[in-house]
């Protein structure tokens, strides 16, 4: 038997026996790195599929995670809910409840599609946030028809859109156990900026994948709001593939929703039948990444810790104090 063959007990890093007996043994981990936080449920981490982007797209992914065994907590969908019908939203809605996975509706314009011009320069202006009341009102609007079709996740792409849709939660505008999604597209880079999207009042906060272990770290010194991240991002956010930082995420990160996205896929947003071909293949290969992402888990010990299926609350977050000046800490209700 070689030092290579030897299999440690518990988690282990890519290759270290095989470097060990090399003479490259891998540094011993910082037990004060490993985040002190996971789920209400005791989880540590939880899985979600992007761009999920209608019913069929939806039965697509369900039928391909059924055959590979990727258990699946949130689908997300970043065309809109102005993008679908009440029947397509209906239906989503329906068939994620039957499976006990969260649906989760990008709401309203963004700056990206509307008629502004400062997305288009090279600073790239004011980004994807929503201009304008008109634009602050589309998001409220589909807000209130998503939840009342059935939908209890929102992902938002602004911070006043975030905190006005929070405000509405709060005062049961919204369903108290609505939860929202903080995009990828807008997603925070320090622990500072993390920190006041939990108290705006996101419940899962999406972090480019190009923030370091050692970012992620420096957020869970100050937040415990869930982080999302991007294993593989599409290409449009870096096209990154962090499949072999699996493992260190989930310690330093969690408690995190591990996002099986897909790089060197064309762009399929806004979603139409034009895309149907493109959006069914590369929904069905998402999945597929997410089976190898546990594979990989699995063969380095460090499988365990995922959330039950059905798990998506959050439990109490920090909040800014609403107008009352009571703390909004426990808007959000503990639980799975």
């Amino acid at each position: 038997m070689t030092d290579a063959s030897i299999k440690p007990s518990g988690p282990r890093r890519p290759g270290e026996a095989a470097l060990a007996s090399l003479g490259h043994p891998c540094p011993d981990r910082d037990p004060r790195d490993s985040s002190p936080h996971t789920f209400p449920d005791g989880g540590t981490w939880r899985t979600e599929i992007p761009s999920v982007e209608g019913p069929e797209a939806l039965a697509t992914v369900l039928k391909e995670a059924e055959a590979l065994d990727v258990p699946v907590h949130r689908v997300s969908q970043g065309s809109g809910v102005w993008m679908l019908t009440d029947a397509e939203i209906s239906e989503m809605a329906g068939a994620c409840a039957e499976r006990n996975v969260e649906l989760c509706l990008f709401t309203g314009p963004r700056g990206t599609w509307d008629a502004g011009a400062g997305t288009r320069t090279p600073s790239g202006g004011a980004g994807l946030r929503a201009r304008g009341h008109d634009a602050l009102a589309g998001c409220v609007e589909d807000a209130v028809r998503a939840t009342e079709l059935g939908v209890r996740c929102l992902l938002v792409a602004d911070e006043g859109v975030l905190y006005t849709l929070h405000r509405m939660r709060t005062r049961g505008v919204l369903p108290a156990d609505t939860t929202l999604k903080v995009s990828a597209l807008i997603g925070p880079v320090n622990p500072a900026s993390y920190a006041v999207f939990e108290r705006l009042g996101a419940d899962s906060v999406n972090v480019p994948s190009d923030l370091t272990l050692e970012h992620l770290t420096e957020i869970r010194r100050v937040s415990r709001a869930p982080m999302d991240f991007y294993l593989e991002a599409p290409d449009d956010l870096g096209g990154y593939v962090r499949m072999y930082d699996a493992a260190e995420l989930i310690r330093r990160g969690a408690p995190v929703y591990l996002k099986f996205g897909l790089s060197k896929a064309p762009a399929i947003y806004p979603y139409g039948a034009h895309l149907r071909d493109a959006t069914l293949d590369t929904a069905r290969e998402r999945v597929r990444r997410g089976r190898l992402a546990l594979d990989l888990l699995a063969r380095l010990g460090a499988g365990d810790g995922m959330s039950p299926p059905g798990s998506r609350l959050p439990g109490p977050l920090n909040r800014f104090p609403d107008e009352t000046g009571t703390s909004a800490a426990a808007a959000t209700p503990e639980g799975n």
